[in-house]
């Protein structure tokens, strides 16, 4: 039987969007036959916590769906015994970057990875804590449909199960390495003020994320098409596409990988980092790696925390490391861009020790730009006035550790690169019985 891992990592209360991915298990296990395990990766403080257990209690038993609710301390159980089988170097180190002091989108994915290695699961589906479904003819539409659907397939087979294809043919013997859709509804609550308040500052900003070189007229539409997921037009049908996707077309919200990427190249584990977990995207379609786009979108949606001030400092920092981090990360993915075919070995797999390479290349770039990138950041934040005024001093207040954390994500991410492999096996064969074993502390 299929076992997949459907992924929930969380830091806030979110009981109803337990109950919502639960019905998605159910769905995949009845509709396909496959044996869902339900991951809830629980970094919520203690009331919540309780709040959560209640709700994975309440859930009604599903023939095929086993639901593991893991805290960060049995999180951390788990993750010291792989590490400490898989003798990799600087073990204290690899599990702070798996599992550390603050926010990483990367670090709780490759948690959600590693753990699905261990309960033997074929792929990866990642959900997030303020996901909800569309509907139609009342009944929830669920993105599961087409990843189980399409996933680890030939892209030959694969063909004849959607709407459209634009691949090369050349590339119809390789699996579908990744399924995925993007957001519906209100763009990026935390980018949208900005553009509201001054158009002319929010293209300056947000163009800081687009790679130099571009034409002016690229430019501009990257801008307009950044942080707004699919736009507002709600599901009515299928539509699914076989082709090389892009990052900017999915969101980690609605996103699924086969094991055979995810095993061998983790995200990078930069702290407040927006944008940092959508490595791997970029790797599969630089590797020519086969997918399938859809349009099964998850409604957008934010919680009041990140209307309040702080929640609103928290995502500016989160916004500024990130238009510091694609000084680097863009250097890497035109590597891995001009590699192409190379990333992969004569069997079809990732090769890690060409990306390692690539990411350790990018660090020697000049830091001058960050610098001047932050600059902007302080003249545009300035103009606007009001509380961006607070934000460009806390840019001006960690200005050096912005920079030199920056260039240091990427050290870090090298070194985790080069761990991966090792801690993936040892994961697996550490086997289902001890992640369950460590769900239940």
């Amino acid at each position: 039987m299929r076992r997949i891992c459907l992924t929930l990592p969380t830091d806030r209360a979110c009981e109803a969007t337990i109950a919502a991915v639960a019905e998605e298990a159910a769905h995949g296990a009845r509709a396909f036959g496959a044996e869902v395990r339900l991951l809830i990766l629980d970094s919520a403080d203690a009331p919540a916590r309780a709040v959560h257990r209640k709700a994975v209690e309440a859930l009604p038993p599903e023939p095929g769906v086993v639901v593991h609710h893991m805290d960060e301390d049995a999180q951390r159980s788990l993750l010291r015994e792989v590490i400490s089988r898989s003798g990799v170097a600087r073990p204290e180190k690899v599990l702070d970057l798996l599992l550390p002091q603050g926010v990483s989108y990367g670090a709780c994915t490759n948690r959600a990875f590693l753990i699905a290695e261990a309960l033997g699961c074929s792929s990866t589906h990642r959900r997030d804590s303020d996901s909800r479904y569309q509907s139609a003819d009342g009944a929830p539409v669920f993105p599961l449909h087409h990843e189980l659907e399409s996933l680890g397939l030939p892209a030959s087979e694969a063909a004849g199960l959607v709407s459209k294809r634009r691949l090369d043919p050349a590339y119809a013997h390789r699996p579908v390495s990744l399924v995925g859709g993007s957001f519906v509804g209100e763009m990026s609550v935390d980018v949208e003020e900005i553009r509201r308040l001054d158009p002319a500052v929010y293209h300056e900003v947000i163009g800081l994320s687009i790679p130099s070189g571009q034409p002016e007229i690229w430019r501009r539409s990257l801008v307009e098409s950044s942080f707004r997921g699919a736009g507002t037009t709600p599901y009515t049908d299928d539509l699914t596409t076989l082709t090389l996707v892009a990052a900017t077309q999915v969101d980690m919200c609605n996103i699924a990988f086969d094991r055979e990427v995810y095993g061998r190249v983790p995200l990078p584990p930069a702290l407040d980092t927006i944008g940092s977990d959508y490595f791997l995207i970029h790797l599969v379609q630089n590797a020519r790696l086969p997918g399938v786009l859809h349009n099964r979108h998850i409604i957008n949606y934010h919680t009041g925390e990140r209307r309040s001030d702080s929640g609103f400092l928290a995502y500016q920092l989160r916004l500024a490391k990130f238009l510091l981090s694609t000084r680097y990360l863009d250097a890497v993915y035109t590597r891995m861009r001009a590699a192409g075919d190379r990333l992969l070995d004569a069997d079809g797999h990732v090769r890690a020790p060409t990306v390692a390479d690539h990411v350790r290349e990018a660090t020697a770039l000049d830091p001058t730009v960050n610098s001047e990138r932050l600059d902007v950041l302080d003249r545009c934040y300035r103009s606007l006035g009001g509380r961006y005024t607070a934000a460009a001093d806390l840019f001006a207040t960690r200005r050096g550790s912005l920079i030199d954390r920056a260039r240091a994500d990427m050290d870090d991410f090298a070194l985790l690169i080069d761990a991966w492999e090792p801690l993936t096996r040892t994961a697996r064969r550490t086997g289902p019985t001890a992640a369950s074993s460590a769900a239940s502390l």
